[in-house]
């Protein structure tokens, strides 16, 4: 899997027909940060900012996962979206 393809299911995921379910999108926003960043390297949000703290438990859930594997889970991931919802 190339930074290329990465790059190209990033934008296709803007162009679903329909918006995937939240857990989809949590799983989609955890890879993709795991891919681009690493691990986890923030505080966890204060307990008012309940969207980041979801979205930080579900990078901080994908921790110790490689940059890679998490790219090509990421670009699998929007596959079957594409399958699912259409673009």
């Amino acid at each position: 899997m190339s930074e290329a393809e990465f790059q190209k299911a990033a934008e296709e995921v803007k162009h679903l027909k329909t918006k995937p379910a939240d857990a989809e999108m949590l799983e989609i926003y955890s890879l993709y940060k795991q891919a681009t960043v690493g691990d986890v390297n923030t505080a966890r949000p204060g307990m008012l900012d309940f969207t980041g703290k979801v979205k930080w438990d579900g990078w901080e859930a994908k921790k110790g996962m490689s940059q890679d594997d998490a790219l090509k889970a990421y670009i699998a991931k929007v596959e079957e979206l594409k399958g699912k919802y259409g673009i």
